[in-house]
C-alpha cells in the first residue's frame, strides 16, 4: 500500500474507530509500535466516531429497544466512520470489532490479521454496539479474554501491538518474533544475561559452553518443560518434532515420578 509522497511503501495501515482517541497517545508513540511508525512499516490513524454523528450534539448512543440498563452505540456513526476509513482502491481489508463476544485472541489470530494490508478496528463502548453493526458491517469480532473492561480501546491496543511486532523489520532481533512464547505453539524458554552469578544464583552451564547444538536442545527442552507445567493445553495443538516427543516422554516420566516438570 503506497503511503504517498514518493516515499517508501507502507506495509500495513490500521484505522482505529474510537470515542476516546486520546487514550492511544502513549502506546502508539513509544516502544516497538512507535519505532515501526517512524520506519513507515505501519500507518495508524485514529478516527473519532463522534465526528461521524449527524446529531447536533454528536450523540453516538441511545437507549436500547425493549428497555434495560445502559446505552447502546448507534449504527449510523459507526457505519459512516467505517466507510470513511475504507481503502480508496482495492486492498486486502478487514473490519474488526473488539467485543467480549468475539474469538479469543491468540497467536494464530494475530498471524491471520498480519496478512491484511488494512485493518479497521472498531472500539465498542457502553453496553456494546447495535446488532446491525455485527451482522452487516464487521468481518470479525475479537476478545482479549474472559473479563470486562470499560471499552474496546485497551483491547485494540493489545491487538495492534501484537500485529505490529510481527511485521517484517519491526523487531530489532531478526528472529525475535519467531521465538516468542506462542509463536511456535509453546511457551518460550528461560532467558539469562550478565552477570553469570547473582546472589548465589548461577546461569545454567550449558548457556556458557559455546556449544550451539547443546544450547538449542536445552532451550527446546526448557520450552517443553515450561509449557508442560504451565500450559499443558498448548501441547495438544503444538507442532512437535520427533525429538520434541522424546523429550516430552522424558518430562512426563519425571512428572509421574513426582519430579518437577519445569527446571531452569
Amino acid at each position: 500500500m503506497n503511503a504517498g509522497g514518493g516515499g517508501p511503501t507502507t506495509a500495513m495501515r490500521i484505522d482505529v474507530l474510537t470515542l476516546f482517541p486520546g487514550m492511544f497517545a502513549g502506546p502508539l508513540d513509544d516502544s516497538i509500535v512507535g519505532r515501526a511508525r517512524e520506519r513507515r512499516l505501519v500507518e495508524i490513524r485514529l478516527l473519532n466516531i463522534r465526528d461521524y454523528s449527524t446529531e447536533r450534539q454528536h450523540i453516538v448512543d441511545d437507549y436500547p429497544y425493549g428497555g434495560g440498563g445502559g446505552m447502546v452505540m448507534k449504527p449510523e456513526p459507526v457505519f459512516a466512520a467505517v466507510a470513511a476509513a475504507r481503502c480508496a482502491g482495492e486492498c486486502r481489508e478487514r473490519v474488526v470489532l473488539m467485543s467480549p463476544q468475539g474469538r479469543r485472541l491468540d497467536q494464530a489470530a494475530v498471524a491471520a490479521l498480519v496478512a491484511y494490508e488494512h485493518l479497521i478496528i472498531v472500539c465498542g463502548h457502553y453496553e456494546g454496539v447495535d446488532e446491525r453493526v455485527r451482522e452487516h458491517l464487521v468481518d470479525e469480532e475479537i476478545s482479549i479474554g474472559d473479563y470486562v473492561v470499560t471499552g474496546g480501546e485497551l483491547p485494540a491496543m493489545v491487538v495492534m501491538d501484537a500485529v505490529v511486532r510481527m511485521l517484517p523489520g519491526a523487531l530489532g532481533a531478526e528472529h525475535g518474533a519467531a521465538s516468542d512464547s506462542f509463536a511456535g505453539g509453546l511457551l518460550e524458554h528461560p532467558h539469562y544475561t550478565r552477570p553469570a552469578g547473582f546472589r548465589g544464583w548461577k546461569v545454567p552451564e550449558v548457556l556458557l559452553s559455546g556449544n550451539h547444538e547443546a544450547i538449542r536442545r536445552w532451550r527446546r527442552e526448557m520450552s517443553l518443560r515450561r509449557t508442560h507445567a504451565r500450559r499443558p493445553d498448548l501441547l495438544e495443538s503444538a507442532e512437535l518434532s520427533a525429538e520434541d516427543r522424546e523429550l516430552l516422554e522424558m518430562i512426563e516420566g519425571e512428572w509421574h515420578l513426582g519430579a518437577p516438570s519445569e527446571e531452569t
